[in-house]
C-alpha cells in the first residue's frame, strides 16, 4: 500500500518520500504524500483571452509507473484559482496583489490538507477500510516563475537555494532556501513596513529578494519547505532549457541554414518528428519537438561546430538523459554530476565563440540563465524525493484538457469556472458507475489474459467495455499458443517470445498474397529468394529454436532457387513487448512501423532497433562497446510464406524478417 512515500532508499530510488517518514507517525497511521500542480492554461482558442488557473491534485502512494500514465487520470482539479485584473498603475504592484491573492486562496483551500498533514484525518481505503492517514506535501509540480511566487522570492532568483542571478553559473550547490529562512526574513521586513502599505513593504521585501507576498500558505504545515517540495521539473527545467538556450548555440554556430538543411536530410522515421524545413524558425513547439530535435542534434553539429562546444552540448545532454531514468543508483548519481560538472568545464567556449546572443542578435557574456543553476539540486533532491521523471508536467499539462479545456469548450463562455466543475463531477459519476456495472457483470471483467489469442478478432485491447486494463501480456499469450494443439490454434502464429522478448502481429497481413519475385521487385530486394532458401536450408539442419541472422552478406542459394511456395503474406506493423531491466516485470508492448519504397524514398521509411545477436552477452552490464555485438536492422518488412504448412518443419517455422544491414 505505500509505494515509495515511506520506503527507505538504499540502492534505487524509484520512490518518493518527503522529510516526514512512517517513524514519525502514530503506530498503525497511514503515511499519504500529496502531489500539488497548478499553471495557468488558455481556455479559448484563438481569440477571446480566457485563462484558467487550476490546481491539481495525486497521491505519491500512487505507483509511479500509473501515475505518469495519461489515461490512468491520476491527476484531479482541486479548486480553479482566480485570474485577476488589477486596477492599481503600478505594473509590479499588480503582480505583488496577484500573487498575494494566490497565496491567500491555496491557505483556504489546502486548510483540510495541512489539518490532516498535522493531526491527521480517518479515511478509507480501496478495501473500504477506515485509515488514519498522514497528508504531507511531497511535491509542488511547476514552472518556474510559479516555483518563484510560490517560494515568495523576486525575479533573477533562485526559489530553491540562496542564489541570485550573478551566482546561477557556479559549478556547486549553494545554500538551500529552508522555510526558517524565508519567514525570518519577512518577519524582519515586517518589522520595518506595514504589509498594508504595498509600495513600502516592497521595496524592504526587495533588500531581501522577495516578492512582496507576507503571508506564504506553507507557513504552518509541518516540516514543509520551498527547498523540498518544489521538486526538479523535466518539462521546464530541461527540455525547455535545451529548446530556449542549447539549440539556440547549436543554430548560431552552423548557422540557420545550414542546421536546417541538416535537418531536413535526415531519414524520416515512423513515430517522430521530420524537420522537412528546419528547426530555426519553429515557433510555440512543444515537449515532444523538444525531445525530437535533441536525438538528432549531437550528430547535426558534430565536426562542424567548435570541439569544446560540442563537448558542452554533448554533457548536458547526458545530464538529462541520465537523469531521465526511472531507476537510478549511486553510480548513476556520480555519472550525472560528471556530466553537468564537464559542461561547466567546457562552457566557456559557448561564449568565446559568441555563440549565446540576445536581442539584436547580440552577444551575451554571462550565464544568468535559472534553469541552468537548477540543475545543480536535481541530484541532491534524488534521495530524498526520488527519481526525477517522475515529477514531470507532461502529465498535468496533459490533465488541463481532460479537467479544464474540454469542459470548457462545452460550456456557453461565460461564468465558465461552475460549468467545468458540473461537467467534471458528471463524468466521474459516470465513470463510477461504468466501473460499478463492470464489477457486477462477469462479463464485463477487468482481467485481460483471458482476451482473443493471437490477435483474433475481438482483442482486449480495442473492447470499450474494459475500464481498467492491465498491461497486455504477450510472453503468457506466446507460451498459451506453443503449448496449444495446431488445430486450436490459428497458423502461422502470430505471437510468439525469445529470451526477454515477445512479438506480436495483427490477424490480417497488410498483403495477403503476392508472388516472392514480384515482393523482391516492390521492397527492392533482388535476393529475397536466395535467402528465403537460406533461411529453410538452415532450420531444416538446425533447431527451429537457434539463433541466426538473416539479412546482408553472400547468399549460398542461387537466385533462381526454387521454393516450396510461390506467394507469401506482409506485415508492415510489428509489437515488440520487453521486461523492465531491473524489476523484469513486463513493460507495455511498443509498436515498429515501416513503409514500402514509393516516391523518392526508395528504400522505404523505417524504424530502427538494436538486436543482441550474442546470448552470451546481456545488456546492460555487457556494455555496448566492444563487450556486445549489435547490429542496427532496418525493418522494412515482415515475410511470412502463405502456404504454411507444406513446409518440412515439425513445428511452425519462424517468420523471416529480411532486411538490409544498416
Amino acid at each position: 500500500m505505500m509505494h515509495g512515500l515511506c520506503r527507505s532508499v538504499s540502492c534505487h530510488f524509484e520512490g518518493s518520500h518527503s522529510d516526514i517518514n512512517q517513524s514519525q507517525i502514530p503506530a498503525g497511521a497511514t503515511l499519504l504524500g500529496t502531489i500539488l500542480s497548478s499553471d495557468k492554461t488558455n481556455i479559448s482558442v484563438l481569440a477571446g483571452d480566457r485563462i484558467a488557473h487550476p490546481l491539481l491534485i495525486s497521491l505519491a502512494n500512487i505507483k509511479m509507473a500509473t501515475r505518469l500514465k495519461l489515461s490512468s487520470h491520476a491527476f484531479l482539479l482541486a479548486a480553479l484559482l482566480p485570474v485577476p485584473k488589477f486596477v492599481h498603475k503600478n505594473k509590479r504592484m499588480k503582480g505583488v496583489l496577484e500573487d498575494r491573492l494566490i497565496h491567500q486562496c491555496l491557505n483556504i483551500v489546502l486548510e483540510p490538507l495541512k489539518r490532516a498533514a498535522q493531526v491527521g484525518v480517518m479515511l478509507s481505503n480501496p478495501w473500504g477500510h477506515n485509515r488514519y492517514c498522514f497528508t504531507p506535501i511531497a511535491s509542488y509540480i511547476v514552472d518556474t516563475p510559479e516555483a518563484a511566487m510560490l517560494a515568495t522570492i523576486g525575479g533573477k532568483t533562485s526559489p530553491v537555494t540562496m542564489a541570485m542571478y550573478k551566482q546561477f553559473s557556479d559549478p556547486f550547490q549553494h545554500e538551500p532556501r529552508t522555510s526558517s529562512t524565508t519567514l525570518a526574513q519577512l518577519v524582519a521586513v515586517a518589522s520595518k513596513a506595514d504589509p498594508s502599505d504595498l509600495e513600502a513593504y516592497f521595496r524592504e521585501a526587495q533588500k531581501f529578494r522577495l516578492n512582496g507576498v507576507h503571508i506564504p500558505f506553507w507557513r504552518n504545515i509541518p516540516m514543509l519547505c520551498p527547498s523540498r517540495f518544489l521538486t526538479p521539473e523535466m518539462l521546464h527545467y530541461f527540455h525547455k532549457e535545451f529548446w530556449d538556450h542549447d539549440c539556440k548555440w547549436c543554430i548560431n554556430a552552423l548557422g540557420p541554414e545550414e542546421i536546417n538543411f541538416r535537418f531536413s536530410v535526415l531519414q524520416p522515421v515512423t513515430g517522430f518528428c521530420h524537420f522537412k524545413e528546419g528547426i530555426s524558425s519553429l515557433k510555440q513547439v512543444t515537449g515532444r519537438t523538444h525531445r525530437d530535435v535533441q536525438r538528432s542534434i549531437i550528430g547535426v553539429i558534430a565536426v562542424s561546430a567548435p570541439r569544446n562546444v560540442v563537448i558542452a552540448v554533448r554533457a548536458l545532454m547526458d545530464f538529462r538523459y541520465r537523469v531521465q531514468a526511472y531507476h537510478i543508483t549511486e553510480k548513476d548519481l556520480e555519472l550525472i554530476s560528471s556530466a553537468l560538472h564537464e559542461f561547466h568545464s567546457h562552457k566557456h567556449s559557448i561564449l568565446d565563440a559568441g555563440l549565446r546572443r540576445g536581442t539584436a542578435n547580440k552577444p551575451i557574456d554571462n550565464w544568468y540563465i535559472p534553469k541552468l543553476e537548477l540543475m545543480q539540486s536535481v541530484v541532491p533532491s534524488i534521495p530524498r524525493v526520488g527519481v526525477t521523471i517522475q515529477w514531470s508536467a507532461d502529465v498535468t499539462e496533459h490533465a488541463h484538457i481532460d479537467q479544464i479545456k474540454d469542459p470548457a469548450r462545452g460550456s456557453n463562455n461565460h461564468n465558465y469556472d461552475p460549468q467545468i466543475c458540473r461537467q467534471l463531477d458528471h463524468l466521474e459519476k459516470c465513470r463510477g458507475f461504468e466501473l460499478a456495472m463492470s464489477l457486477k457483470d462477469p462479463e464485463l471483467g477487468l482481467d485481460t489474459s483471458t482476451g482473443a489469442m493471437d490477435g483474433e478478432p475481438g482483442d482486449e485491447e480495442n473492447d470499450p467495455s474494459v475500464i481498467s486494463r492491465c498491461v497486455t501480456d504477450y510472453f503468457a499469450r506466446s507460451l498459451r499458443l506453443a503449448s496449444s494443439t495446431p488445430d486450436t490454434v490459428p497458423l502461422p502464429r502470430r505471437t510468439f517470445s525469445a529470451s526477454c522478448i515477445a512479438f506480436n502481429l495483427t490477424y490480417d497481413p497488410h498483403i495477403r498474397r503476392i508472388s516472392v519475385d514480384n515482393a523482391a521487385k516492390q521492397f527492392g530486394l533482388s535476393d529475397l529468394r536466395a535467402a528465403l532458401a537460406d533461411f529453410l536450408s538452415y532450420e531444416r539442419s538446425h533447431s527451429v529454436d537457434s539463433v541466426h541472422p538473416i539479412g546482408g552478406g553472400p547468399r549460398k542459394a542461387a537466385e533462381n532457387t526454387e521454393l516450396p511456395f510461390e506467394d507469401i503474406q506482409v506485415w508492415f506493423k510489428l509489437r515488440l513487448q520487453t521486461t523492465e531491466i531491473h524489476t523484469h516485470s513486463i513493460l507495455p508492448a511498443q509498436t515498429l512501423l515501416a513503409s514500402p519504397p514509393e516516391g523518392d524514398w526508395k528504400y522505404g521509411r523505417y524504424d530502427s532497433v538494436v538486436v543482441n545477436v550474442d546470448s552470451a552477452k546481456i545488456w546492460p552490464a555487457s556494455g555496448l562497446q566492444g563487450l556486445l555485438s549489435i547490429i542496427l536492422f532496418r525493418i522494412s518488412t515482415i515475410f511470412i510464406p502463405c502456404l504454411i504448412r507444406t513446409l518440412d518443419c515439425t513445428t511452425p517455422p519462424h517468420y523471416a524478417a529480411l532486411g538490409q544491414a544498416a
